[in-house]
């Protein structure tokens, strides 16, 4: 792999591993920069031989990916270049979940903290997830900032778990502990977090250890589902809400109330919930 500029990924390499430690201060908050950093690394290892699966963590065990920048409120043109760059009939945000998904080698995500919205969409498009049961969150909790989530999660959850538990989801706006995420086949396992470098780190080894072969044929065999129709359905409902001044309102009511702070983040749906009222 040739590029090797970023800022706000941390990469280390070993035994056909790549560790990417997401590096976004104060929370990881995915904007413009850092969902371009991660694309041009999933793009610049497609086709590495020497690199086999792509572990996922963060700088930041507290915050995975908080969610999408809010302030994209008042940059609306902020994700055009992504957009000119996204396959036809992706938003930039589902043609982010979709690169992803798509990616030859394995992908492990390590949830040590929290993730939400767009950083949720990170994880359920990634082949498997790990999370530590005390300390580890999930949430779409669009529905509390006026919309629907438009990166992905209405797919990749229904091919996850019941449309029900999808429902609860993302209309319960709240979030999930990891025990319950687990239960619902949001992430593979649950795990003590004193265990959850162990465990990823011997698994990232030993899939990356297996014969050549063995990992393009499981991948093509256990091909991931064409949601294509589905996305179109998720962005028109997205962008309807988005339009609307309800959202905007939230939105903007939420940074100034804290979001995408440390502290607004540790309860960001008590926040938004607080200012639907």
């Amino acid at each position: 792999m040739t590029d090797t500029d970023f800022s706000k990924l941390r990469l280390s390499h070993a035994h056909g591993v790549m560790t990417i430690a997401i590096d976004n201060p104060p929370v990881n908050v995915l904007d413009v920069a850092l969902m371009s950093e991660i694309s041009r690394l999933l793009l610049a290892v497609r086709d590495d031989p020497d690199t086999r699966v792509l572990v996922f963590q963060s700088a930041n065990p507290a915050f995975f990916i908080a969610h999408v920048d809010m302030t994209l409120i008042d940059e609306p043109h902020a994700f055009d270049e992504l957009a000119s760059n996204a396959p036809e009939g992706l938003n930039p945000f589902q043609a982010f979940g979709e690169l992803l998904r798509s990616q030859p080698q394995v992908t492990l995500v390590k949830l040590a903290g929290l993730a939400r919205g767009g950083g949720a969409e990170f994880v359920a498009a990634a082949d498997m997830a790990f999370a530590a049961r005390e300390a580890a969150g999930l949430a779409q909790c669009e529905a509390l900032m006026g919309i629907t989530p438009g990166g992905g999660a209405t797919q990749y959850l229904t091919s996850r778990m019941t449309r029900g538990r999808a429902l609860e989801v993302i209309l319960g706006a709240e979030l999930f502990d990891a025990a319950t995420a687990e239960r619902y086949g949001w992430i593979n396992r649950a795990l003590p977090a004193a265990e959850l470098d162990d465990f990823v780190d011997r698994l990232a080894r030993n899939i990356a250890a297996l014969p050549e072969g063995v990992i393009a044929a499981a991948k093509q065999a256990m091909p991931a589902p064409d949601l294509q129709a589905g996305f179109y359905r998720e962005h028109d409902a997205w962008a309807g809400l988005f339009a609307r001044p309800a959202a905007e309102r939230l939105i903007r009511g939420g940074l100034k109330a804290g979001a995408q702070t440390p502290e607004g983040e540790r309860n960001l749906e008590g926040l938004l919930r607080h200012l639907a009222r």
